[in-house]
This record gives C-alpha cells, structure tokens and sequence, in this order.
C-alpha cells in the first residue's frame, strides 16, 4: 500500500479529501479549528514537496445546493494562516471556472473547493420535500445514483493522486471519501497522516491489545450501543458501563432509579448481555452509586445514594465516589483503554466529576505504559474540558467512524484504499 512519505509530490496534482467540518458561530467564524490543525501536516507534507494541492471537504448537512449557511468560505483564511500559503477558493466543487483554477495550478499552490455537499451526488442521496411520493423517491434515487459516477470521475479528474486524510467520513460510500479512489492507481492513492494514524489506533485496540483490556462505554441509551457492546463483548477483560445506560442496567437488575433515563423495553436485553458477559469471562462493571438532581439543572439540589435507591422525583446525573474508586481501580490496572462516552451529565460543572475521575485514572494508566484511545464527541470534549489530551495515547477525530470501526465493521473509505 502506497505510503505518504514514500510518495513525491512535486509538480503533481493531488486531490486531498480532508474533514473540516468545524463549527461556526451566528458570525461565521470558527470556534474550534481542531479539524483543520489535524490535517496540516498531510497537506504541508505536499506542499513542502512542490505539490499542487487541491482540498475537498463537507460542511454541515446543507439540504439545498447551494446554501450560503454551509459555504467552505468562511474557513479559508484560517486554512492558509495555519498553512502558511494563499489558499485560492473556488466558489464551486465543479464547472468551467473550477477547472481553469485547477488547471492554472502551480507547484505548492493550493485551492480550497466549495462544499460537496452542495451537490446531491456527493452522498448519492436525492434532496425532495417531505411530500414526495414514494415513486418520486424511488426515480430521483436512480438518477442521483447515476450521475454520482460522473461526478466522481470529474473530481478524479482533477488530480494525479488522491490522499484520504477524512477518517470522520471513512464510514461513509461517498464519492469524495471512497468512490474516487477507484480512479487512481494503487500507487497514486493512500492515507494521509491523520487518517492512518486513525488506522493504526484502531487496529492496535482491536486487533492484538494488551491486556487487561479495558472499554469504558457511557452514553444515554443501550440501543444506540448495543452493537458496539456485543462485539467488546467478543474482545475485552473489562467492561465498565456508564452514563445513562447505568439506570437501565440498574432497573433490570430490580433497582429503583427514580425518574433517571432509562430505556424500559431494553430491560430484558440489558440481562441477556450481562450473561453474555458472564459466559465470555467478560467483568462487566457497574455503578453502585450516583449522584442525583431534583431537577435536571447545574443548580439542582444533589445528594449521593446507592444507584438502585434512587426517590421518586430524583434523577441520576453522575456516579457517586465509591463507584469512581471502582472503575479507577479498573482502570489503573488495564493495558490497554478504550474510553467512549462519559460517567454523566459533564456538561453540567456540578456533574463533571465522575468523567473527571475517569479521565485521569486513564491518564494514570498511560502514563505507567498503557495504551488509551478516547473517542465520540463527548469523550473528546471530557479530556478537552479537563486538560488531559497530552495524557492519552491518541484522541480520535473519528466519531461514527470510530464507533462503526470498534463494531468490527469494514469502512468504505479505509477499504478503498487498503483494497
């Protein structure tokens, strides 16, 4: 598999589908660049080399082609600040002025397009109103499906080779993110530094861990975990659950939880993965006691119970002190980390605690030898908010990449390249 450092560059045209897809305020500017430092150095990398660099990427889920409130515009100049060249902008992903910017390209030059996803085909879905019939659906599918292929191939056809540094998009059959890749050689296409990075992490977590082998999996609602769980039931030591899920679990097993989340038609499934847990020799590990709210407030007033005790009109926020020394221990023992999710609602300061806890045990743990992949969102916000990024081994950008990776599922934008 062709490699980024094994490649030259130098007067060639590479066409690097990157994610940066930051969030903007009501003013348009950009109140997190995190995407956008991550790729610097794939795209520095090119142009240091005499490359002629041109950047593709989404913003937000724009429903009509074009729409102002998405426009890549906005990014440009912090792009070229961190790049140190004058990102040229084109006002569209294709057409004839797009193609005289690209063809005028020199080398270590570099040119930003516009949203692809101002255009149907990129996620080869058809944007109808929500009054369509089923047979306009069905005709205008075929035909975004169609046209897909040609505009792939016009993408393509910008470039000499294509470098896939979007691992945030990898679970997506996109043209930008997997389709394109068919039009290049083996040796004219690979990763960029960010997204095999993102690979290796994987693959060091799932593949050949060292144990103990710890997951620490929060999140509101079993279903929205459930096949990430069964498949860490097939690989972990330890599998410690947090988060909104705890009161499921905690009702199963005949504990009150009070008017805390709670999925009560997935109270059978959370007993039959504690058994499948219990036949795997898995330690699955439970809160044995929370923090709760009168109200779901930063200002509520809180007390400290065993989770299965919690009063009617109270709700679950956070995990209690006992259970933060529990999953510590855990934690501090294990060899290899995976953390997905937090232990409440961190948002809140009063109940930031727990993923506080959590955070630095992890820390702890890395820094005596472990290996730690945090990733999700909220993950990624924790060990922000808390100053513990240096501490883990890799931070992923992945989110749903991520997570459709732990669940054992090939993505569409690795296979692409990997083959």
């Amino acid at each position: 598999m062709q490699t980024l450092d094994n490649f030259n560059f130098a007067g060639k045209k590479a066409f690097v589908r990157v994610d940066f897809n930051v969030p903007v305020d009501e003013n348009f500017n950009i109140t997190d660049d995190t995407r956008i430092r991550a790729a610097m150095p794939t795209l520095k990398k090119i142009i240091a080399d005499g490359g002629r660099l041109i950047i593709a990427s989404h913003m937000g889920r724009p429903k009509k082609n074009p729409d102002p409130k998405y426009s890549l515009k906005v990014i440009v100049a912090r792009v070229s600040e961190l790049l140190g060249v004058d990102v040229k902008f084109a006002p569209d992903a294709l057409g004839e002025e797009t193609e005289k910017m690209v063809a005028g390209l020199q080398d270590g030059e570099a040119l930003l397009l516009e949203n692809l996803r101002f255009y149907a085909e990129e996620e080869g879905k058809p944007r109808l109103p929500e009054t369509a019939t089923e047979e306009e659906k069905a005709a205008a599918k075929k035909e975004v499906k169609a046209s897909q292929k040609e505009f792939t191939k016009k993408l393509a056809s910008y470039a000499d080779a294509y470098v896939n540094d979007a691992f945030g998009t990898a679970h997506r059959a996109h043209a930008s993110t997997a389709l394109i890749a068919d039009y290049f050689d083996a040796d004219h296409k690979m990763f960029g530094y960010l997204m095999n990075k993102e690979v290796d992490a994987v693959d060091a977590l799932m593949e050949n861990p060292a144990r103990p082998f710890t997951a620490i999996m929060g999140g509101s609602k079993v279903s929205t975990k459930i096949e990430i769980i069964e498949n860490l039931l097939t690989k972990v030591d330890n599998l410690i659950i947090a988060g909104g899920m705890t009161y499921t679990f905690t009702k199963a097993l005949g504990g009150k939880v009070g008017i805390s989340i709670c999925e009560d038609d997935k109270l059978d499934l959370a007993l039959e993965l504690l058994e499948k847990a219990k036949k795997n020799g898995v330690n699955m590990v439970l809160a044995v006691d929370a923090k709760i709210a009168d109200a779901f407030s930063n200002d509520a007033n809180t007390a400290f119970v065993p989770v299965g005790e919690i009063p009617d009109g109270w709700e679950g926020l956070d995990i209690g002190p006992e259970t933060e020394k529990i999953f510590a221990d855990v934690i501090k023992t294990s060899k290899t980390i995976l953390w997905n999710g937090p232990t409440g609602v961190f948002e809140f300061e009063n109940f930031t605690h727990g993923s506080r806890a959590v955070g630095e045990a992890i820390a702890e743990a890395t820094r005596n030898g472990a290996f730690s992949l945090v990733g999700g969102g909220d993950s990624v916000a924790c060990v922000n908010k808390f100053g513990l990024v240096d501490d883990m081994s890799y931070v992923s950008t992945g989110g749903g990449a991520l997570l459709e990776a732990i669940q054992g599922l090939v993505l569409p934008g690795i296979a692409a390249i990997k083959g």
